[in-house]
């Protein structure tokens, strides 16, 4: 019966899909239009004159590309109490986030926007049954490794994480079926909810998990530990959907399907505490289709362009395939042309679907080389793939004052395989590197830089690095490249 109810929903929201192929330009065009109406009287759209906007270029002209620092003041403003500041009455959460590139930032949630987050989530899962007629993991338990449901208050606003958040707004049908207990999830120790997080449900008929990568990586050798099985697979033989998304699968992929041991499909997602803008619609496929009918007005700016005074700036429509871009958005929560710090690449228009390539200000550039997270991501993924070694996690930064010779790039690298043969892993990957980045290998090639070092840390050091720092698990992630010595000093001191 409820297989069947489920089929019947999927029915009904195949025409919607559709749509997102055909006409996700036109969906476009009528968000940009409802969210400038929705905004027009509020403090921003006063000062912004939304009134007098009649196409996107007006739109351009009146509203700039902006950051979280010009809104803060904003933000400020509804905490003390004001209403009507970003949009119409006063959010009904601040999603707070540390942020990778800045301090802690509170990112309104309206009763408007609060849908794309849920139903999003949802519509990822149904999509999947849509494309692929995949049913099973409906009849068994799910679980979420998430932040802490438990909220703070800013300004009479409930606060906190978004995934804590969302946890209050699950539907009745998923949470009958939810793990871990909500007792378990308000647990801030992470080693202890990881823990108890195992013992709810080590016994359970699991089938379908999701969660950021290396938390999951961690609650799999968790459960391995304790069963003393030898796969996921084995202990949840009814396994079948892994749901992902945050970072990069691709480095994690090979030592997932080594743990798992069964063959189970992963589904990407693209979710941020400003919105659910994507999620993987073919198994398998390339890219996350756009999500262009949910409350957000998505814009595009080139990333090597991003930082000019007045950079180019493009609607859907406008987007071309291979171009790396900035990722600007106008949202139901109040957040007009806001830059989210995060990159995208286009790899198909028809439908429109995009991969994510890093972040803004996650780089290593530190010789005009400007090295992005989609080129070490899929280099390290071919050389362990050639090499059979498996990757748990991994940072890069500059290495200018080198001791051992010319300035390099310094990569420290936790493997849970480890190759053979490091040399000719360290070796290989700088070939990758300089294969994918022209700008590197001339770098190299003309001795201006000596090729990688790779610093082979102890197993666990990321955990210890990120409790030390507060930031063991949840939906914090650490940054695969910086352009600076902040983690890579700290790392050394674990070699």
């Amino acid at each position: 019966m409820y297989n069947q109810l489920i089929q019947l929903v999927v029915k009904r929201l195949a025409q919607r899909f559709k749509r997102w192929e055909k006409d996700a330009a036109a969906l476009q065009q009528y968000q940009l239009k409802q969210l400038i109406k929705g905004g027009e009287k509020t403090h921003f759209g006063l000062q912004h004159s939304f009134s007098g906007i009649r196409s996107y270029a007006d739109f351009c002209k009146n509203i700039p590309i902006r950051d979280y620092s010009y809104f803060e003041p904003f933000v400020n403003q509804i905490i003390k109490g004001d209403k009507d500041v970003l949009w119409p009455g006063r959010p009904i959460y601040f999603a707070k986030t540390s942020g990778t590139t800045s301090g802690a930032k509170y990112i309104p949630i309206t009763r408007e926007s609060m849908p794309n987050h849920i139903n999003s989530a949802r519509n990822a899962l149904l999509m999947y049954i849509y494309k692929t007629g995949e049913t099973q993991f409906i009849n068994g338990k799910y679980i979420f490794i998430s932040g802490s449901p438990v909220l703070d208050q800013a300004g009479g606003i409930l606060t906190g994480r978004l995934s804590g958040i969302v946890n209050h707004h699950v539907p009745w049908y998923v949470k009958i079926n939810q793990l871990p207990s909500y007792k378990t999830n308000c647990i801030n120790d992470w080693e202890a909810k990881l823990d108890a997080i195992v013992t709810e449900t080590i016994s359970e008929r699991m089938t379908l998990i999701s969660g950021i990568p290396p938390w999951v990586e961690m609650y799999f050798s968790r459960l391995l530990k304790t069963s003393g099985m030898s796969t996921v697979g084995e202990i949840f033989p009814n396994f079948s959907l892994y749901v992902h998304g945050g970072v990069n699968f691709k480095p994690y992929e090979h030592r997932f399907r080594e743990l798992i041991g069964s063959n189970i499909d992963f589904l990407e997602t693209f979710p941020a505490s400003e919105g659910f803008f994507a999620f993987q619609d073919e198994f398998p496929s390339e890219g996350l289709i756009l999500i262009p009918d949910s409350g957000i007005f998505y814009e595009f700016v080139p990333a090597d362009r991003f930082d000019e005074p007045n950079p180019p700036r493009v609607p859907l429509e406008g987007v071309e395939i291979g171009v790396n871009y900035a990722l600007v958005v106008t949202t139901n929560a109040g957040l007009w042309a806001y830059s989210i710090g995060d990159t995208v690449r286009f790899v198909s228009k028809n439908p429109y679907r995009l991969v994510v390539t890093g972040r803004l200000k996650h780089y290593t550039s530190a010789f005009g080389e400007h090295v992005i997270a989609e080129e070490v991501e899929t280099a390290l993924d071919e050389v362990c793939s050639r090499l059979n070694a498996h990757v748990s996690e991994f940072t890069i930064a500059p290495l200018i004052n080198n001791p051992e010779g010319s300035p390099c790039h310094e990569w420290f690298v936790e493997f849970s395989k480890a190759p053979q043969d490091m040399a000719l892993f360290q070796l290989s990957l700088d070939d990758a590197m300089q294969h994918r980045n022209p700008y590197y290998k001339d770098l190299v090639r003309g001795k201006i830089l000596q090729p990688l070092i790779l610093r082979n840390l102890p197993k666990g050091t990321f955990i210890r690095y990120m409790k030390s720092v507060g930031k063991l698990g949840g939906q914090n992630k650490v940054p695969h490249l910086k352009n600076d010595r902040s983690i890579a000093d700290e790392l050394t001191k674990y070699l």
